[in-house]
């Protein structure tokens, strides 16, 4: 029996992953968000540069697809990971995603704080992710929100970054 290729449905696997990220704000630390520096009077506290936009971005990656999350692969307690651009763990954990035969389709992020207000920096960090990521700018949806004044974030003493992504198989 012979079987022509017009038959055979080849369908490619999705995947969804989410990830998320919150930093305390302290004075002299810059504010990196989505691999740009934002003007800022306070930075995140971290071992790494702190991008929770980035952090959250390749915890998202990783979570597609099962691969853990990036305390697993970039240690908090390592020399050669302190300071760490989060351009470089996003690199990182998108070749782990490509070996695995996925590519991205579209990432979401959401940034929460209360200042400073990001509105005119948006378009840089989409920019920054896409090249890093090797997409469109426009796979790359990144949204700001505030927490009304409510908790840490509220008193503008923290910050927070939440993604979710959709891979697709290569095959």
């Amino acid at each position: 029996m012979e079987i022509s290729c017009s038959s055979v449905s080849m369908s490619k696997m999705m995947r969804v992953g989410y990830g998320e990220d919150i930093h305390v704000l302290v004075d002299g630390r810059d504010l990196m968000l989505g691999g740009i520096k934002v003007p800022s009077d306070k930075g995140e506290k971290a071992h790494s540069d702190g991008d929770v936009l980035l952090h959250a971005l390749s915890d998202a990656l990783l979570g597609a697809l099962a691969l853990g999350d990036i305390g697993k692969h970039f240690p908090d307690n390592l020399e050669e990971t302190k300071g760490m651009d989060s351009k470089i763990i996003l690199d990182k954990v998108y070749k782990m995603v490509k070996e695995k035969g996925y590519h991205l389709v579209n990432a979401d992020m959401m940034v929460i704080l209360e200042r400073p207000k990001i509105k005119d920096y948006i378009l840089p960090m989409r920019e920054s992710i896409a090249k890093v990521l090797e997409v469109d700018v426009n796979a790359i949806s990144v949204k700001a929100g505030t927490n009304e004044g409510l908790d840490a974030i509220g008193r503008g003493e923290a910050i927070k970054a939440t993604a979710i992504v959709l891979l697709e198989s290569d095959n």
